[in-house]
């Protein structure tokens, strides 16, 4: 179920350990697993008789399997988890472990009270923000440029529409996508939705006012997600890519776009053939695109991701946690260009121009829509992902899938 890459005082030691606090996360870049490693020794070495094991799942595998590792004996102590109803819904069924009092003695005031609020549920909280992410177009600027596609012009939905058949009569395969996986094309109309909608859309549809999630502003999501679809713009045999996969191809320079979070900078390089991906020179990072009329035109779509600590961990796991999410660490993180971090002040030692370009567009968001299949909850998410590999085969109507979406949210 998953690969443990650090048990980091051997199995003779870790037998002796007091305290064992085992940690699972999402599969992510070698750098950032180093990077975790690293914090983990120094936590050990200054906590004699404590040994952190930290374990990875790949990102579907993570998703269907952490509900049933949390009803097992074989329940990680600290887990990553993202805001919204899918944290909710672990809440409620008595898996997390409320952190409000460990909050208050000074390690809450080191976030902002936004990252704070994506983790409070019913007043209390129930998690501890990690890093902020947004999904944008990272573009390969050697392909865009000899097709005559001019990246920094790209402002609205029509002009990227207008890219995509400019690379296309170039021969050149305009968009990777690793629809698979469900979430990576779910990108496309959740980040669609919430130009369109913005936050009084969502909120209204939340809470069933008028038609919901059926209300124009999401069925219009479907139709842009449709127009792009129509232009037959992704690679051959997406449907059977996995985003693993086409994280990979984009640093292979296999097409000139991929709609994917900034986090994916370094895991594109590993992945690719070489191992080194597209040159820095020849990448760029650009915000989803305006929609004409949008109510979201100022808002920013991604993560706010951050830590969970299950009910009966030991008490260690939190001051771990802690430990975790200082200011030095999290500048550490930000200075090897592994993550935006969260932390008030880590930001300033950002060293990449992705990293400072995504801190400065959350920065001056209106809002920050989280991810739709975290947000919504689990069966409402998995629906999202759904209607939009739907879309995207031209498989159902944007009428129906957002149909199905105030469906799935109604009967969740």
């Amino acid at each position: 179920m998953s690969v443990s890459v650090a048990t980091l005082l051997g199995s003779a030691q870790s037998a002796m350990a007091d305290t064992t606090v085992r940690v699972m996360r999402v599969e992510i870049s070698q750098v950032e697993k180093d990077y975790y490693a690293e914090i983990a020794r120094e936590f050990e070495n200054s906590h004699p008789g404590v040994n952190i094991e930290l374990d990875y799942l790949s990102n579907e595998a993570y998703k269907s399997k952490l509900p049933t590792l949390l009803q097992s004996d074989q329940r990680p102590d600290i887990f990553y988890s993202w805001g919204g109803e899918a944290l909710k819904e672990k809440v409620e069924a008595g898996f997390v472990k409320d952190l409000t009092a460990a909050m208050q003695d000074g390690w809450q005031a080191r976030f902002p009270d936004s990252a704070i609020d994506a983790f409070t549920i019913n007043g209390k909280i129930y998690g501890a923000p990690l890093y902020v992410t947004e999904v944008g177009f990272w573009a390969n600027t050697a392909l865009t440029e000899k097709a005559g596609v001019d990246v920094g012009a790209i402002d609205t939905w029509q002009d990227f529409l207008d890219a995509v058949t400019t690379l296309k009569e170039a021969d050149i395969t305009p968009i990777v996508v690793g629809a698979k996986d469900g979430w990576p094309m779910q990108f496309y109309w959740g980040s669609l939705a919430t130009r369109l909608a913005g936050q009084q859309g969502f909120k209204a549809a939340k809470a069933g006012e008028g038609e919901g999630f059926a209300a124009p502003p999401f069925v219009q999501a479907g139709e842009k997600l449709e127009q792009l679809a129509e232009l037959e713009p992704f690679q051959p045999g997406f449907m059977a890519t996995t985003y693993e996969r086409a994280s990979g191809m984009f640093g292979d320079g296999e097409a000139a776009f991929h709609l994917m979070g900034d986090w994916d900078y370094l895991p594109s390089k590993q992945r690719s053939m070489s191992g080194e991906g597209v040159p820095d020179e020849d990448l760029r990072f650009i915000s989803f695109p305006s929609v004409e009329g949008g109510q979201g035109n100022e808002a920013t779509y991604g993560g706010l991701n951050g830590w969970a600590v299950t009910r009966d961990a030991p008490d260690m796991a939190v001051t771990f946690l802690k430990s975790l999410l200082s200011l030095d660490n999290q500048r550490e993180a930000a200075k090897r260009g592994i993550f935006v971090p969260i932390v008030k002040g880590a930001e300033k030692a950002l060293t990449t121009p992705y990293g400072r370009k995504v801190a400065k567009d959350i920065d001056q968001a209106s809002y920050h829509q989280t991810f739709l299949d975290q947000d919504l909850g689990v069966s409402v998410g998995a629906t999202v992902n759904d209607i939009s590999n739907d879309l995207a085969q031209g498989v159902t109507s944007p009428e129906e899938a957002a149909e199905r979406v105030e469906e799935a949210w109604q009967f969740r």
